[in-house]
């Protein structure tokens, strides 16, 4: 049996986001250089090596459409899979191209420092359907639908 107090059962409070002990708003008003240091090992040397030239596109169209102030509108449309999400991005939509087609997500605080990448699959599980008349000698055998 574990301590429980009553009147605490009703007052659960939601948990507020942190990265590395920084909270959003903090995260936000930070520099590029100092929440660079926050980051992992290997997207801190990724953009110590600097932005490529369709990572640049993308974070400047990111800037352009937050001064604007339309973050819900229309989904910023990329192949760059290899962006890390900086705390500016939080709040837009981008569709990511799987390989096929644009997929929308949703930039959550959760997905700062992970790249663009990780949250768009660009295989789908195999599903094999039953083989068609005349596929193979094996075939004849299957009855007929």
């Amino acid at each position: 049996m574990g301590f429980w107090i009553p009147a605490l059962r009703d007052k659960v409070m939601p948990k507020e986001f942190t990265y590395r002990g920084f909270t959003l708003d903090q995260l936000k008003k930070m520099s590029r250089d100092e929440f660079i240091k926050l980051l992992p090992a290997r997207q801190r040397r990724s953009l110590e090596r600097g932005f490529t030239d369709s990572q640049r596109r993308l974070f400047e169209l990111i800037v352009e459409r937050q001064q604007k102030g339309s973050l819900e509108n229309s989904p910023i449309e990329t192949h760059c899979r290899d962006m890390i999400v900086f705390p500016e991005m939080v709040g837009m939509t981008i569709s990511l191209h799987d390989g096929k087609t644009f997929v929308p997500i949703k930039i959550e605080p959760e997905m700062i420092g992970h790249y663009l990448g990780e949250f768009v699959m660009t295989n789908k599980k195999v599903v094999h359907g039953s083989p068609g008349i005349g596929a193979s000698r094996s075939s004849m055998y299957v009855p007929l639908k």
